[in-house]
């Protein structure tokens, strides 16, 4: 039996306004046990071009300090006017813990309407769906440009502006053909920024600034808009870049010297490079020493220091006499008689030696070499002198006439005396 059942029994009028009143205490508290958690609220929506990022707030205190998750869904508001079926809802996150959902890759059409809505839940329990309506053409926010480059034309300025990118690289302007750039400039002098500040607009992706200053130095920052829901980005970081102008005279006679003295010193390098590679390599292939002389047959006959060798077909042979290979000479050897031989004539009548003649000569009649003979007395006393034999000192005599003599000589035995040469 229930409280209420209990207390609503008949006791009287004090005692039934009393069980009211505790009846109506106890399905208080049934309620709030039974009661749903709370949803998360503040809703919003952080975005930049096709990027997308749904985020939440949520009371700590209400998950009794129990894990909670949520989950986020989405589906195009067209569909929920169909009463027919009940709409079909795309989960994009389920059951994080995050306070946030990247709806970017979604892929969001840019041109529709979408509801989102998100759930939490605690420990089984779950809190009611809180949804929100978004549309990326009104409430996406444009981006400004992706790229800025500035290059001097002269004391002109010209800006290369790269469009705002999607999440695909693909410019924006295929999802807002209207975008146009808001390009302010100004000198990069910081005391005069406030008076020089300039606004160009322009939807071309390539702007010259005109009627600037020659040698000047520039800022530029560059905005992204679009008027069909007045979407503005903000402003790049500046991008400076100094203007060009004529050429001053000075400065053309100061570029002829710089370009002169780097001419000179590479030539002169050059030079230096070349003359001191032609003596490293005279030095390495023909050097200066010279060889012995007994190598030098080997050499070239130009003069060169480099030997060669001799080959089989060369012309070597011309440059020396005919030369004629001889048998050794055989050594003459005059034996001289005793005096008693020299006194008595022999068997054949031929006298060896004659003193009556007057000719006082050897024996041996040469045409060439007797000028080189001496007188026999004299040879024998200068052996006795020295101790030798007549005969032996008569030997050496002869032995050294032998190489002047053009004919050989005739070798006697048995003491002969007369013979020709």
């Amino acid at each position: 039996m229930s409280v209420c059942e209990k207390l609503s029994a008949p006791r009287g009028k004090s005692a039934m306004s009393a069980a009211f009143y505790v009846c109506l205490i106890s399905w208080c508290l049934q309620t709030d046990a039974a009661a749903e958690l709370k949803p998360p609220d503040k809703l919003t929506m952080i975005t930049m071009n096709t990027n997308y990022t749904l985020i939440w707030d949520w009371d700590q205190n209400s998950s009794e300090s129990h894990a909670v998750n949520f989950t986020t869904q989405y589906v195009a508001k067209f569909k929920l006017r169909s009463t027919k079926k009940s709409p079909i809802w795309n989960t994009a996150c389920e059951k994080t813990s995050r306070r946030s959902c990247d709806l970017t890759e979604s892929s969001l059409y840019y041109l529709g309407i979408y509801v989102l809505r998100v759930q939490a839940n605690v420990n089984g329990h779950v809190s009611d769906w809180v949804q929100k309506e978004f549309c990326p053409d009104e409430d996406a926010n444009l981006g400004p440009p992706t790229k800025v480059d500035l290059s001097p034309a002269g004391s002109d300025l010209d800006i290369f502006i790269s469009d705002p990118l999607t999440n695909n690289n693909i410019s924006m302007k295929e999802s807002l053909p209207n975008i146009y750039y808001h390009i302010l400039y100004w000198e990069c002098s910081v005391d005069t920024q406030a008076l020089r500040n300039q606004m160009v607009k322009s939807s071309a992706n390539m702007v010259t600034l005109p009627n600037l200053k020659a040698w000047t130095c520039y800022c530029v920052s560059i905005q992204s808009c679009n008027d069909f829901y007045s979407k503005n980005s903000s402003f790049t970081s500046p991008r400076c870049m100094q203007t060009e102008g004529a050429t001053l005279w000075w400065q053309i006679f100061g570029y002829f010297l710089v370009s002169l003295v780097i001419c000179f010193l590479v030539m002169l390098l050059s030079i230096y490079s070349s003359f001191w590679c032609y003596k490293t390599l005279k030095a390495t292939l023909f050097p200066s020493v010279q060889l012995p002389t007994p190598f030098q047959y080997l050499c070239d006959s130009s003069g060169s220091d480099i030997p060669r060798l001799l080959t089989p077909d060369s012309d070597s042979e011309l440059l020396f006499d005919k030369v004629t290979v001889c048998s050794e000479l055989p050594v003459l050897e005059i034996h001289n008689p005793p005096p008693e031989a020299l006194q008595e004539p022999d068997s054949s009548g031929r006298h060896s030696r004659q003193d009556s003649g007057g000719s006082g000569d050897s024996g041996v009649y040469s045409t060439g070499g007797s000028s080189n003979l001496q007188q026999p007395h004299t040879s024998r006393s200068s052996a006795r002198a020295s101790g030798q034999s007549p005969f032996d000192l008569e030997r050496v005599k002869m032995q050294d006439m032998a190489p002047g003599l053009k004919t050989p000589l005739v070798i006697t035995d048995e003491g002969i005396v007369d013979m020709c040469v």
